[in-house]
């Protein structure tokens, strides 16, 4: 096990006591760890950026990576935080809820992912960004529907009628474009594919929001009539038939689009708790197995996106997307190498959670000590005091340049900083003598 900031060696453990770990929090805290720069408005960056870093585009607002911020706050108990986020997004939402309404109409093509919601957008204006972006993303769409619902099934959202028509809207726009069946770009907003991941967070999505709709629609009427409770059902079973017969590869349609292994399939298993344990034994081994690096975990084989000796690509080729780049790489004769992929700091955290919910359920020592294994390699890659971007930050990744895996320069990522903080308050729960239940289960279908 690697550590890149030696500190660390004084506070971790092979089998953490409540104390141990609250010093160890403590420590962290005191160095900044967990600091996140925050909006007036309740949204966060992507990542911390520097004058030297803001090429990178980080300084916007993604959806995906507000959920997981919001999601980290609340099950650490800042409800108010998480709230406040999911406002935030909400009001984006409202603002272009346009998007939604004309593909539902059929006034706009969802094949050009411009006319799509948009996924990446100015934070502080909550106005769109003119730039080519792959928007096709209904797995950041999901996200924010599972989590809005989540904190309303909850009673931290008390829900107005001009919310939920929003989120009507989400089901009405998932039915048009036919999400079990749609080319998306998915987690790491590439080629358009069909993605298990996509659709399994947009299936969790609907399943949360089922019991929101049939609530209102029995208690106080219809608020959009073309959607009724048969509707959101067949959805969700669309969807669930989908998704069994692609797992558990990510893409089962033939090359270039299929993908056998993809790290994003982790949060199916948490936090959405989308499949079955059978399921999730089969995809943590495989993810194991294949994309588990010495410095975190790869998305997926053969990963162009900070890639061997990515600083030495003109700056315009290192922020185009990521088919531009493929291209480009191989007019110049560059092969991509398996086992150079960029190595991500976002899963080690996850597979720490995992396996902390297998220990919660059943007590097994042996999910405890791998609950433990991965939490201690998600403190590893915190970065060493000669890291640029400072020590003790959350990288994005480690990638190979000239021989040596470094930080890249989204340091720190704040999707990784909530990461870590999910895998502290899940082993806190872990030591606990009788855990409490989880509360972020989506709720039973009625």
């Amino acid at each position: 096990m690697i550590f890149h900031n030696e500190r660390l060696l004084d506070f971790v453990q092979f089998e953490y006591q409540a104390e141990t770990l609250r010093s160890l929090q403590t420590f962290l805290q005191g160095q900044g760890v967990f600091q996140l720069p925050i909006l007036a408005n309740g949204l966060f960056p992507a990542a911390a950026v520097s004058a030297t870093t803001a090429y990178t585009g980080y300084a916007s607002v993604w959806v995906r990576d507000n959920v997981y911020l919001a999601y980290s706050h609340y099950i650490r108990g800042q409800t108010a935080i998480a709230v406040k986020t999911a406002q935030g997004l909400m009001r984006y939402f409202q603002k272009h809820r346009w998007r939604f309404e004309k593909i539902i109409n059929h006034q706009a093509d969802p094949n050009d992912v411009m006319q799509r919601p948009h996924v990446r957008f100015n934070g502080q204006t909550l106005t769109e960004i003119d730039q080519p972006w792959q928007h096709a993303q209904n797995d950041a769409l999901g996200y924010f529907l599972w989590f809005y619902s989540l904190l309303v099934n909850a009673n931290a959202i008390a829900l107005q009628p001009s919310d939920l028509e929003v989120l009507a809207l989400f089901a009405l726009y998932f039915e048009a474009i036919a999400y079990w069946q749609d080319l998306d770009s998915g987690h790491w907003e590439e080629a358009r594919k069909i993605s298990a991941t996509s659709i399994g967070t947009v299936v969790a999505a609907l399943n949360a929001f089922r019991s929101i709709w049939q609530r209102w629609q029995t208690n106080v009427g219809g608020v959009n009539p073309a959607l009724s409770v048969a509707t959101l059902d067949s959805l969700i079973a669309k969807g669930e038939t989908a998704l069994a017969a692609i797992l558990p590869a990510e893409c089962i349609q033939p090359a270039p689009q299929g993908r056998r292994y993809d790290a994003a399939l982790l949060f199916l298993i948490y936090p959405l708790q989308i499949v079955s344990d059978a399921m999730a034994d089969e995809i943590l081994a495989a993810v194991i197995t294949h994309l588990q690096g010495n410095y975190g975990v790869r998305r997926y084989l053969n990963d162009s996106f900070w890639c061997r000796n990515y600083q030495d690509l003109p700056e315009n080729i290192r922020t185009t997307l990521s088919r531009d780049r493929e291209q480009w790489l191989s007019q110049q004769g560059r092969r991509l190498t398996l086992g150079e992929e960029a190595q991500w700091c976002l899963f080690d955290p996850i597979l720490s959670a995992i396996f902390g919910l297998k220990f919660q359920r059943d007590r097994q020592p042996q999910w405890r000590q791998q609950q433990t294994h991965y939490f201690n390699r998600a403190l590893g890659q915190l970065t060493g005091d000669d890291c640029p971007q400072g020590a003790l930050k959350c990288p994005e990744l480690y990638y190979l340049q000239n021989g040596q895996y470094i930080a890249n320069d989204a340091t720190p990522l704040l999707w990784t900083q909530a990461n870590l903080q999910i895998a502290f308050a899940l082993l806190q729960q872990s030591l606990e003598a009788s855990p409490p239940k989880i509360p972020f289960s989506p709720p039973p279908t009625e």
